[in-house]
């Protein structure tokens, strides 16, 4: 293709306190969309064309206002694209490590064309294994790798991976279908050994998927007895690690299930994104009196292990330990109209905090 010389993006426009208006046009619209010149490439850029975006939900994060809350990076600027996971093609560079033809992984933006600084990089894809670009950002990517420290790194169990296995590990996990849940299931239960794997997720069919992905037993959070349920299945027993994505009230009931000397991974909040109201732990006393652990975590405090978690990923998805069938859901832009294409974006993205959420790991198509 000729080098495009305009590149149409998703800016932030209103950061909001609660939830998110993807519709654009309107006063309240959280982002706009504006083409504009692409400049000369400086040493160390690169232009690349945008061909798959990760949905996230830290995404939420990154366009909170300015002030409102510590965070582990900065908040995007009002006018700024709309930063995101993604993969790229390299269409020219002046850069010494990437060419003409590569495909990278990195932090870029929401946009159908953009210039990045090799540090925005993250790696450059084998494209000779003959794998869909779509497992870099689902199984070996991001919400993988960080289903895999959380266990191993934040919840210390490291020691699993080889042969020694727990004699009794009950391990729970929060939004079980999700991209990170739904890893975490199955690290737990097919490489680190777990005794009983629970999952609580959003609806029947989304539990079934998860008990199809090994978990022992998945319950279903909008069913009002779903804690009694929950109770009755642990009978007598507690869980030992309980891996947290969602906070809120299901946290709260979490922490009364937990044994002593038991461990909290906290992940994410998704419940909280969307809402002006601080989380509210009430059963903090439970970590008190059960001399419980409390680890949180950002995947990106073991970057340098990054290299060896996509290799442990990698066997374990040879090895039919992870699943790769159904393992993502792909959403195209569609049209003839790019601008009305780009429109389709943020909608794509609040299916993460909506009931028609898609299990696994949800991705968009640009190219």
């Amino acid at each position: 293709m000729s080098t495009p010389t305009k590149s149409i993006q998703v800016t932030l426009k209103n950061p909001p306190t609660e939830f998110i208006n993807p519709n654009f046009g309107e006063s309240n619209s959280t982002f706009a969309i504006k083409e504009q010149e692409i400049p000369d490439l400086k040493d160390g850029e690169i232009l690349i064309k945008t061909r798959l975006i990760s949905n996230d939900p830290t995404q939420r994060g990154w366009i909170r206002r300015k002030g409102s809350k510590r965070y582990y990076v900065d908040p995007i600027e009002i006018g700024n694209p709309m930063e995101s996971l993604a993969i790229g093609e390299v269409l020219e560079s002046k850069s010494t490590t990437y060419k003409k033809g590569d495909l990278i992984n990195g932090k870029f933006y929401w946009a159908d064309f953009a210039i990045v600084n090799e540090s925005q990089i993250f790696n450059k894809i084998d494209q000779s294994l003959g794998l869909p670009l779509e497992y870099y950002l689902s199984v070996f990517g991001m919400t993988s790798l960080t289903a895999l420290f959380g266990l191993t790194e934040a919840g210390g169990l490291k020691k699993y991976l080889g042969d020694e296995k727990p004699k009794d590990l009950t391990v729970l996990v929060s939004a079980a279908s999700g991209a990170t849940g739904s890893v975490v299931v199955q690290i737990a239960k097919h490489l680190l050994g777990a005794t009983k794997v629970l999952g609580i997720s959003g609806s029947d069919e989304k539990c079934k998927w998860v008990e199809s992905l090994g978990a022992d037993k998945c319950f279903n959070y909008k069913d009002s007895n779903y804690q009694n349920q929950i109770s009755e299945y642990l009978g007598d027993s507690l869980v030992n690690v309980y891996f947290d994505n969602v906070g809120g009230e299901i946290s709260n009931f979490a922490l009364t299930k937990m044994a002593k000397f038991g461990t909290v991974i906290s992940c994410g909040s998704i419940s909280t994104y969307n809402s002006s109201t601080p989380p509210s732990i009430t059963n903090w006393g439970e970590i008190t009196v059960n001399s419980l652990s409390v680890n949180g975590f950002i995947v990106f405090d073991y970057f340098a292990k990054f290299q060896e978690g996509v290799q442990i990923l990698s066997n374990a998805v040879k090895e039919g330990k992870i699943k790769v069938t159904n393992a993502y859901h792909v959403d195209s832009l569609e049209g003839n109209d790019e601008i009305a294409k780009f429109e389709q974006i943020p909608k794509i993205w609040t299916q993460l905090f909506n009931d028609n959420k898609p299990n696994g790991k949800l991705i968009t198509k640009v190219a």
